[in-house]
């Protein structure tokens, strides 16, 4: 089986989708700071949690196209300040407090997201806007997933591919995979959909693709 990367980093709280042993055995764990000496091509996606070092992946920002270069997938959820990823631009924060303008809307469908409640990702524990505050404007021809706000175009969730292959998506808010502990939820469905989805991609042998990827 081909497993999915998942980075720590430091003192950061452990992602919750470790505590399902089903889940668990899909993953690579690994601290950030050896990612830059570790293998990355043996794995199907990469998982970028929001309290990384974002200084740290614009370092390595080359390696990473690489790995996408290969038909990989990156999942990023957070706010982007140092800019690691290419066609990413930088967090813009939701400048209004109406409730309405925290509810999910579900734009385009996508395989990670079958069967999950848009309102269950509107609120959690009763209380609104913990699946995101804002958004990373979208490279042109991202498709769309979800927006923030019953008429606003705020792109939450979408997912674009590369043209020399691969493919990103971009969650502006808390880490999708930690909705693993929460089964009362139509959203504790993600994770396991998550890592379906990028797995979806593997394939044995991408040295091809490596050929055409930029530097």
């Amino acid at each position: 089986m081909t497993k999915t990367l998942l980075l720590t980093c430091g003192d950061a709280p452990p992602a919750h989708l470790l505590a399902n042993p089903g889940l668990q055995q899909r993953l690579h764990v690994l601290d950030i700071y050896e990612l830059d000496q570790a293998s990355m091509l043996d794995y199907a996606g990469l998982l970028i949690p929001m309290h990384v070092d974002q200084r740290f992946l614009s370092t390595i920002r080359n390696k990473l196209i690489r790995f996408l270069a290969a038909d990989k997938t990156i999942v990023f959820c957070g706010q982007i300040t140092y800019p690691f990823l290419p066609e990413i631009g930088n967090f813009v924060p939701l400048n209004s407090r109406s409730m309405d303008d925290y509810r999910i809307r579900r734009v385009s469908e996508h395989p990670v997201f079958p069967d999950v409640a848009p309102e269950h990702l509107t609120f959690r524990k009763g209380i609104a806007g913990f699946y995101g505050r804002g958004h990373m404007p979208p490279p042109p021809g991202a498709q769309i997933i979800q927006c923030l706000g019953v008429t606003n175009e705020v792109p939450i969730d979408y997912v674009y591919e590369l043209p020399y292959g691969g493919r990103v998506l971009i969650h502006a808010g808390n880490d999708l995979w930690n909705y693993a502990t929460e089964p009362d939820s139509s959203a504790h469905r993600l994770p396991v959909q998550l890592l379906d989805w990028i797995e979806s991609f593997a394939v044995a042998d991408n040295a091809e693709r490596l050929d055409s990827c930029p530097t």
